[in-house]
């Protein structure tokens, strides 16, 4: 029973958000499962507005992985400086790329198991592929998520893969792609790590932090 009322709070709080954002999407420009996996492994520690004016030249020089394999590792460094640690990026794009071509044929793997065995992909980037680029849920957590989650009550864990796991132990697969987006959105605009805009947040009554009906 408690497992169903954690869910009924869940589903309500995620209700109010899709209305609130309902344009809420992956902010990674992106034509195909390549560019995405690219544009994630460089979106660590940078905006994605960042990342896609970087990428925008990127994919036009480096359309296909077996392209991006052969590099030199001084370009893309040069290419992707701005993203910051472009260094371990730059290592990371090309052993990427290289283990594409010899282990799936220069194709994006479309399981977990395949995709974080390549250079520079964890658990969140490929969850950011499977349910972008494939349509396989998959329920990314970033450290907006990973902030609001603790806010709303729905987590007490601090690592990522935990927290992926207390979230899709309760809610169905088909939510899991698009929770990540919607509490994406709303971290970036009212609950924001410094200074939550509490008195704006349509979630505000819900909070256990502000608001007097938690449901957990």
């Amino acid at each position: 029973m408690r497992r169903e009322k954690r869910l009924e709070s869940m589903l309500e709080v995620l209700d109010i958000l899709e209305k609130k954002y309902p344009e809420a999407r992956c902010a990674l420009d992106f034509r195909n499962p390549w560019q995405l996996l690219v544009a994630t492994i460089l979106s660590a520690q940078c905006t994605d507005r960042q990342v896609n004016i970087v990428t925008a030249d990127l994919f036009d020089r480096f359309p296909h992985p077996r392209c991006l394999a052969s590099a030199g590792l001084d370009e893309i460094e040069d290419r992707i400086r701005s993203t910051g640690f472009f260094r371990n990026k730059a290592k990371n794009l090309i052993g990427c790329a290289t283990a594409l071509l010899e282990r799936h044929g220069g194709e994006v793997p479309q399981t977990m198991e395949e995709l974080v065995a390549l250079p520079g992909v964890g658990r969140k980037t490929a969850n950011v592929v499977l349910g972008n680029a494939f349509g396989i849920p998959g329920l990314a957590v970033d450290t907006h998520v990973k902030r609001l989650v603790r806010r709303l009550g729905w987590s007490r864990r601090q690592d990522p893969e935990g927290i992926e796991k207390d979230l899709c132990s309760i809610l169905p697969p088909p939510l899991w792609t698009q929770t990540s987006h919607l509490l994406i959105h709303h971290g970036r605009a009212l609950c924001k790590a410094r200074g939550p805009l509490c008195s704006r947040c349509p979630v505000q009554p819900l909070c256990p932090r502000t608001g007097v009906k938690s449901g957990l």
